[in-house]
């Protein structure tokens, strides 16, 4: 885990050439089924939605993430209504090749799931693909357990979670 402070802010319209170069990057794509297009489309979407949260990480002033959290008890028939009502769930995608195995990911969820904590959520989920070992490896090490494993509207998910204490 790195000793880096992360800041967290609101994606912006201006932030939508570079989340598509990322979302090109093989090793994202590769987890975004639909596609650069209609990724982007689903992205701008959810800026303008109350579920959805899209933020930009930025080390050192630096891009290097883009994070979205969302409540799942706010969109209407989501799969993951069935956890404790105050859940949130997050999904995070490094975006610079040379950033991934640095431990980013995990030292990213670690601080921002500390705010969540801290802002009153009792219990975070996440839900890489089951093939996805370097994102699971990064979520243990953030702290996150695996509790239950689905296939929903958005495909195969091993689900797994971090309660605040």
């Amino acid at each position: 885990m790195t000793d880096n402070v992360y800041d967290f802010r609101a994606l912006t319209e201006a932030d939508m050439p570079l989340l598509a170069a990322w979302l090109a990057e093989p090793h994202v794509a590769e987890w975004w089924d639909d596609g650069p297009e209609a990724s982007l489309e689903e992205i701008r979407e959810a800026m303008n939605s109350d579920e959805t949260e899209p933020l930009i990480v930025e080390l050192d002033g630096r891009p290097i993430a883009y994070l979205q959290s969302y409540d799942p008890h706010l969109e209407d028939g989501h799969p993951y209504q069935d956890q404790p009502f105050g859940t949130l769930g997050l999904d995070i995608s490094i975006g610079p090749p040379e950033l991934i195995g640095k431990g980013h990911g995990s030292a990213i969820l670690s601080q921002f799931v500390e705010l969540l904590f801290e802002e009153g959520c009792p219990r975070v989920v996440i839900d890489p693909h089951p093939d996805n070992l370097r994102a699971i490896r990064a979520y243990e090490k953030a702290g996150f357990r695996t509790f239950d494993r689905r296939t929903s509207i958005y495909g195969p998910a091993l689900m797994m979670a971090r309660d605040a204490q």
